[in-house]
């Protein structure tokens, strides 16, 4: 947050708040996306212990892992205690078509750092205040004197092109009860109201996701097996993201940093010019 105003105790606007940049990922949308499920929607269902959250896991977890982090999610027998939400990360498409707001391509930077998007500018105080003193002093013979400086530097910093992805989730919801399923699917469809369109966020970060109109349920209800009834439904999400870099295999640093030039100087060979010397006696010649 901003410095707070002394007198008032609110954020002072007049104050720049800077922030570090935090590297878009495909680790970084996989937060964002589970985060959202599981504290912004923030699921709840009616179990015989009441009404209680629903646990949501990510499909990609070990079982063993399961088991040492949260023992109340599996019976004695080891399995599952319903109803639970699981997360998985299905497909990832790279389309052209699709790009957002990134539409256009620009390259990097030719050198060792790279970079193509400016995402900010400051002017570098300690260096714009040298030029300026050292023209006043030249000028009129004071370090610090009302003169109009033209000589300021800026400080830019720089990212890697973002580039789209359309990611693909499949939330898959396991009840034992009808009742308990229609409490799930619910928010589903009435949270994102009459669209099918929500952001999820993650340090700044903003995705786009999308409901996809099928519910797929895979119900067990017609077999007359001796497996334990079930109700499941797949909800699929689209997730319009975006990477920054490649992570760690990028040579290259994340956030790019440069000055401007504000001075260009030539230098003048004089021996080969034949320029006059500028002191009286011989030191010009001396070694």
């Amino acid at each position: 947050m901003p410095p707070k105003h002394k007198n008032t105790g609110v954020p002072d606007p007049r104050v720049v708040h800077e922030e570090l940049i935090v590297p878009s990922t495909l680790e970084k949308i996989d937060e964002a996306f589970f985060e959202h499920i599981d504290k912004v929607f923030n699921i709840h269902a009616t179990t015989n212990k009441g009404f209680k959250k629903v646990p949501t896991l990510w499909m990609t977890a070990e079982r063993s892992f399961q088991i040492k982090n949260d023992q109340n999610l599996r019976d004695k027998n080891g399995s599952l205690i319903l109803p639970i939400m699981t997360i998985e990360r299905i497909s990832i498409e790279k389309n052209p078509i699709k790009k957002g707001v990134f539409y256009g391509n620009v390259p990097p930077v030719n050198d060792e750092k790279g970079g193509s998007i400016i995402v900010a500018r400051k002017i570098k105080q300690d260096k714009t205040s040298n030029f300026k003193r050292a023209d006043t002093y030249r000028l009129f013979g004071q370090l610090n004197y009302p003169f109009k400086n033209d000589k300021i530097v800026y400080q830019t910093v720089t990212i890697p092109m973002p580039v789209p992805l359309l990611i693909n989730y499949a939330i898959t919801l396991k009840t034992e009860y009808q009742q308990q399923m229609n409490d799930l699917l619910t928010p589903f469809v009435v949270r994102p109201g009459n669209i099918n369109h929500f952001v999820i966020k993650k340090d700044k970060h903003l995705y786009e996701a999308f409901v996809q109109p099928a519910f797929a349920q895979t119900n067990n209800m017609s077999t007359l097996g001796e497996d334990e009834k079930t109700y499941q439904t797949t909800v699929n999400i689209e997730v319009l993201g975006y990477l920054i870099g490649s992570g760690d295999n990028q040579d290259q640093p994340k956030l790019v940093v440069r000055e401007n030039a504000v001075v260009v100087k030539i230098p003048r060979e004089r021996v080969i010019n034949k320029d006059e010397p500028e002191h009286d006696d011989d030191s010009f010649y001396r070694s």
